[in-house]
């Protein structure tokens, strides 16, 4: 059996802005696209978007820094997001911060020195039934303890 390699290469800026000039109100959809591009939204890139779209940066940064989802600097491979929510917190979140931040050297808003982890709060990831809870990209982890979160972390 031959394995082939798939060279699927990802789509340019300037492909991304086309694509949407077209749509009114789309702006979400194409930062969306954009930032699958580099992971995050740079300066450079929301001015071109602005001047692709005909529209004013400060509106394409308003609508990049509004939104959680979308970064405007790089990140690491690994998005932590700890939930900062009254459950959580009053069900051992903060205990579950400090042994993230012991674990990986970091706090809130940094990234690790490799670019693996980046730590963040978010307000709420709606998993009170099993607070404290983190996720990380996609995948949930709830009823965690200091000691579990650092086996989670060791397992990355």
């Amino acid at each position: 059996m031959t394995v082939t390699s798939c060279n699927i290469q990802k789509p340019n800026l300037g492909e991304v802005i086309k694509k949407y000039k077209e749509f009114p109100g789309s702006l979400l959809d194409l930062l969306h696209e954009v930032q699958e591009i580099d992971g995050y939204l740079s300066r450079d890139v929301m001015q071109q978007i602005a001047e692709g779209l005909g529209i004013s940066e400060s509106k394409v940064y308003g609508v990049a820094t509004f939104y959680s989802l979308f970064k405007t600097a790089p990140t690491g491979q690994f998005i932590i997001r700890i939930c900062e929510s009254a459950p959580c917190h009053i069900r051992g979140a903060q205990e579950v911060l400090e042994a993230i931040e012991e674990t990986l050297g970091i706090k809130p808003g940094e990234t690790t020195l490799d670019g693996k982890f980046t730590l963040e709060f978010t307000s709420c990831l709606g998993l009170c039934g099993v607070a404290p809870a983190i996720m990380i990209n996609d995948q949930v982890y709830g009823n965690l303890t200091s000691d579990r979160v650092k086996e989670v972390l060791l397992n990355f």
